[in-house]
C-alpha cells in the first residue's frame, strides 16, 4: 500500500454517522472513501462497483446485516478487509463478526486516530481489536474452557488426543497447544511455565504458528484460533 491511498467503503444503517465517519476518513492523510452504504447488501454491490481495500462495516443493519455481508465479502473478495465498527459488543455479536472474516473489530466510542489505525493495519492484512472486544473475547475463551468438562484433567493444558484430528494449516500438535494457550490470554513465559518447556521454545513456536496460520500477531492468532474451533480448550 506504500504510496497509494486505502480505498474505504462506509456501510451503515445511519445516513449522519455514515457521513461522519466518510467525512473523518478523508480528511485522514492516506485514506480516500470511494462509498457509502446504506445496508449489506448495498455494501456488496458497492465493492464490486469499487474495489475498496477496506470495508468500514456497522453490524445491526436492515435487510442484510453486517454479519451476513462480511461473510459473503469475504468469500466473494477476499483481497477486501472488513473492519467492524458497531454499537455493540456483546460475545455474539463479536463471534458472529470474527467467524465470518472480519479483520478487526471497534466499538463506535473509538476516536479519530483509532479508527484510522485499524483501517490502515486491516488494509496491510493486520488483526486490530478494540481493547475491550479483546478483554471479552479472551474472557469467553477462558470462560467456556472452565465450563467445559473436557477441557482440563488434572489442570493440565490440552494435549495432541484434544485437537482435531487434522490440525489446520499443517499445525502440529504442540503448536496447537501454544496457539490454544495463546488465545486464552497466556504470555510466552506463561506458556513455557505450562509446557514445562524454555521461553525460547515458546517463542519458537510461536513463530511457527504465526507463520503457518498468516497470523502478524496475538490477536490475529487468536481469531485464527476461534475460527477453526481451536480456542477455549486449554485449562
Amino acid at each position: 500500500m506504500a504510496g497509494e491511498s486505502i480505498r474505504v467503503l462506509v456501510a451503515d444503517d445511519q445516513a449522519a454517522v455514515r457521513e461522519g465517519l466518510a467525512t473523518l476518513l478523508d480528511l485522514t492523510p492516506g485514506i480516500e472513501v470511494v462509498g457509502q452504504a446504506r445496508d449489506g447488501a448495498q455494501a456488496l454491490q458497492l465493492v464490486v462497483e469499487h474495489n475498496p481495500d477496506v470495508v468500514l462495516m456497522d453490524l445491526h443493519m436492515p435487510g442484510m446485516d453486517g454479519i451476513a455481508a462480511t461473510e459473503r465479502l469475504t468469500a466473494e473478495h477476499p483481497g477486501t478487509r472488513v473492519v467492524v465498527l458497531t454499537t455493540y459488543a456483546d460475545d455474539s455479536s463479536i463471534q458472529g463478526a470474527l467467524r465470518a472474516g472480519a479483520l478487526g473489530y471497534l466499538t463506535k466510542d473509538a476516536d479519530r486516530v483509532q479508527i484510522a489505525r485499524a483501517v490502515q493495519a486491516a488494509a496491510n492484512g493486520q488483526s486490530v481489536l478494540d481493547e475491550a472486544v479483546q478483554r471479552k473475547l479472551i474472557a469467553a475463551l477462558t470462560g467456556s474452557a472452565a465450563a467445559s468438562p473436557d477441557a482440563s484433567v488434572n489442570n493440565r493444558p490440552a494435549g495432541p488426543e484434544d485437537a482435531p484430528a487434522a490440525p489446520p494449516n499443517g499445525l502440529t500438535a504442540r503448536e496447537v497447544e501454544v496457539l490454544q494457550l495463546i488465545a486464552a490470554g497466556k504470555s510466552n513465559l506463561e506458556i513455557a511455565r505450562e509446557l514445562f518447556v524454555s521461553e525460547a521454545t515458546v517463542k519458537t513456536h510461536v513463530n511457527h504458528v504465526f507463520a503457518k496460520t498468516g497470523a502478524r500477531d496475538r490477536a490475529q492468532a487468536v481469531r485464527f484460533a476461534y475460527q477453526h474451533g481451536l480456542a477455549g480448550r486449554p485449562a
